[in-house]
């Protein structure tokens, strides 16, 4: 049959791929709930394989279920975690791209489509969620999936589904709309301006005076273990942190496919930073340091 070729199983990749990191948050777990689920695919006898109408729709129920477990195991995990836990943060592309595709087959990066549904600020929202919420959220409000097929994921009836989705919906509902990726890239721009010239005043006027900044450093990178309120309290710790920290190089990237700054020292991605900008002004910065989550910025080389 044509539906269980095997081009036609691996063109499922990408969707599954694309799935899979906004419901996990992180890309090498993305990663492996696809590969569980094509190893249980292929697994199967192919009788069994010439039974399913739709490999595809197989496959991402399966590769649901499967981040489904993964998030509840990973709120136990994440309750060890040292500090703050923040998404993965992705790249526009792939340093080493060559070496990649050598050694390792597709560039997972160029799996993913980056739009308003990975960027930080949707990514952190969808961790307040329940495993069960987030399933619903994504499936269908951002992949459109109807209920019927989320709940042979959840293992609800669709009007369960339907709810747990519309629950999801009113914590996003709380969030700003994004600007523009221009809007973005001026604010993003002026902060580096300010930081590089170690302008308390500068940094203090761009941002809100709520403003929060997340760190995530994992234990395995120096970082501010809680958030830190408030615009004066945030320029002074940035400005503190340059100071310590001679020969970073600040650089205007894409984080998650809108405008983020990266700091390098002698050439290596040590700091990914993603920002939220409302009227103009700063109100959150999610910081990562954790060199696990920066692989895919430090290229091939130093990739697992």
């Amino acid at each position: 049959m044509a539906g269980t070729s095997t081009d036609g199983i691996a063109g499922e990749r990408r969707q599954l791929i694309n799935v899979a990191y906004r419901l996990l948050g992180s890309l090498a777990e993305a990663e492996d709930a696809v590969q569980e689920a094509y190893a249980r695919w292929y697994a199967l006898p192919r009788s069994r394989q010439e039974e399913i109408v739709s490999p595809g729709a197989w496959l991402t129920t399966v590769t649901g279920r499967i981040c489904l477990d993964m998030l509840g195991s990973a709120r136990a995990r994440r309750e060890r975690y040292v500090g703050a836990w923040l998404p993965e943060p992705l790249p526009e592309s792939l340093p080493g791209r060559a070496e990649w595709d050598h050694g390792h087959g597709t560039d997972p990066a160029d799996q993913m489509v980056l739009d308003e549904s990975v960027s930080m600020a949707f990514l952190v929202v969808l961790e307040s969620m329940t495993p069960a919420e987030r399933v619903a959220f994504v499936l269908h409000d951002v992949f459109r999936y109807p209920f019927a097929e989320i709940a042979r994921v959840l293992g609800r009836t669709p009007a369960a589904c339907k709810q747990l989705a519309a629950s999801a919906r009113r914590r996003v509902g709380g969030a700003r709309a994004p600007v523009t990726a221009a809007g973005q890239g001026d604010a993003v721009r002026h902060v580096k301006e300010a930081w590089e010239a170690m302008d308390i005043a500068a940094l203090v006027d761009l941002l809100d005076p709520a403003a929060v900044m997340t760190a995530d450093g994992g234990g395995m990178a120096g970082t501010v273990p809680h958030p830190i309120e408030g615009a004066a309290r945030i320029a002074q710790y940035m400005v503190a942190i340059a100071g310590k920290a001679p020969g970073l190089e600040l650089r205007e990237r894409s984080v998650n496919g809108v405008p983020g700054l990266v700091a390098e020292r002698a050439g290596v991605v040590v700091t990914v930073a993603s920002f939220e900008v409302a009227d103009g002004r700063v109100t959150r910065i999610w910081v990562v340091r954790n060199p696990e989550k920066l692989r895919l910025w430090r290229g091939a080389a130093d990739t697992p």
